[in-house]
């Protein structure tokens, strides 16, 4: 079923690689949670839409699309959902569900219709990369608050917070365990970081455990609560086309990196079984709204487990196994507090920020957009806000260098459409 001769594998490999990728990626268990929880989402129901999200859209990947590829709630995504949607905008989190699931619908017909390739090539490259960059920069800003490391201030905006309180210190001395494992090449640093945080904070009655194993939590307080109706009507169609962005330049990003890394890419350099791939994904989106998360996307640790040899569809189901079990393990998952957690964004921004190693540097119009949407999402606190300049500010400065022709069509009609929402703001 999954070719594991022609590809070169076995069944003992691609279960080590599963475990691997596994491993990489399962902070996101009880760092979505802790994301989505000031949009009013429920921890618990939180906790077990993220495993249910994970493993059925890996699964999916695996069946379908026979990939080494695992899914889940992507970040930068769900602090869309949370930071943007519900605490910018100020909708409730059942529209900004509605939200995800009519983003997800979208990229599930492009997908359909293979009008992907189109979106994909159409958006400049100094603009995907200056978007992970930016993506990555926004959840540094939003850990590092959370750790106690930057405050606000009313002369500077921001400054330095009091680093000797309990709960910083110990997500500094987290952050220096997830980076010090991690230099070391240890797989699971940010999940093995996330639980030695955690434990550490025990003597000091800031972490209390209440067992190890038992029932899942109910899924009930945000199963199919989202608010399509609430999502139309409120005016939040340019947020629905910004996550639809997002999601599509995320995952082409993903695909293309994993799939040479694992030697799957053809000699054209396409992706094989892009269209499968990209539905599975697109399907897990609608998927994760239905069951109450933020939206779902191939996951860039899935590199970890190509590495140690992964090559199949096998390797995203053992992923989503490993998933489901994770259920079981509520108690753990709910009892971490943030402080063990917001480490876990900063390292995630120091990965996502590689991409402007990437940016033609000799070259203005393509480095000075990409930085400015770098730097717009977090000091405008709106991801939405730095892909508006990004591509208003990409349209201008290659119009000033005579270079017009360099400027796709759908550049011109976002930068448009950005123009007229900041005019109307």
């Amino acid at each position: 079923m999954f070719q594991l001769a022609a590809n070169k594998t076995s069944v003992r490999t691609e279960l080590l690689a599963g475990l691997t990728t596994y491993l990489t990626m399962a902070y996101i268990v009880v760092v979505n949670p802790a994301i989505l929880a000031p949009s009013g989402i429920d921890p618990g129901a939180a906790f077990v839409a993220t495993c249910i999200a994970a493993a059925v859209g890996s699964a999916a990947m695996g069946l379908f699309a026979n990939l080494p590829l695992a899914l889940a709630p992507g970040m930068g995504l769900n602090a869309f959902f949370t930071f943007t949607l519900v605490k910018g905008m100020g909708v409730s989190w059942q529209v900004a569900l509605g939200v995800v699931f009519l983003a997800g619908v979208l990229f599930l017909i492009v997908s359909l219709l293979r009008v992907r390739e189109w979106l994909i090539t159409a958006i400049p490259l100094p603009l995907k990369l200056g978007i992970g960059a930016g993506i990555g920069l926004f959840l540094g800003l939003i850990g590092l608050e959370d750790m106690g490391v930057v405050v606000a201030d009313p002369a500077t905006l921001v400054t330095l917070g009091h680093l000797g309180q309990p709960r910083t210190l110990l997500a500094l001395v987290g952050f220096l365990i997830m980076a010090g494992l991690a230099a070391r090449g240890v797989r699971g640093a940010i999940l093995i970081g996330i639980i030695v945080t955690a434990l550490l904070g025990v003597p000091f009655g800031l972490t209390t455990l209440h067992g190890v194993v038992a029932v899942p939590p109910s899924l009930t307080p945000v199963f199919l609560k989202l608010d399509i109706g609430g999502a139309l009507s409120q005016g939040l169609i340019a947020a629905v086309l910004t996550l639809f962005l997002v999601d599509v330049l995320d995952n082409a990003g993903t695909l293309i990196a994993t799939t040479q890394r694992a030697g799957l890419m053809r000699p054209d350099g396409t992706v094989p079984r892009l269209r499968e791939a990209l539905l599975a994904d697109s399907g897990g989106a609608v998927l994760g709204a239905l069951i109450g998360t933020s939206t779902i996307c191939s996951y860039i640790e899935s590199a970890a487990g190509i590495q140690a040899g992964g090559r199949t569809g096998l390797t995203a189901l053992v992923v989503a196994a490993l998933f489901l079990l994770t259920l079981f393990f509520a108690p753990i998952a709910t009892a971490i507090p943030a402080f063990a957690t917001a480490p876990a964004l900063v390292i995630v921004a120091c990965l996502m920020m590689r991409a402007l190693g990437d940016i033609g540097w000799d070259d203005a119009t393509d480095y000075v957009p990409a930085v400015v949407v770098a730097l717009a999402m977090p000091f405008t606190f709106s991801i939405t806000t730095g892909i508006g300049l990004g591509f208003v500010v990409y349209v201008v400065v290659k119009l000033a260098a005579g270079r017009v022709a360099e400027v796709p069509g759908a550049a011109w009609l976002i930068a448009a459409l950005s123009v007229a929402k900041f005019a109307l703001a």
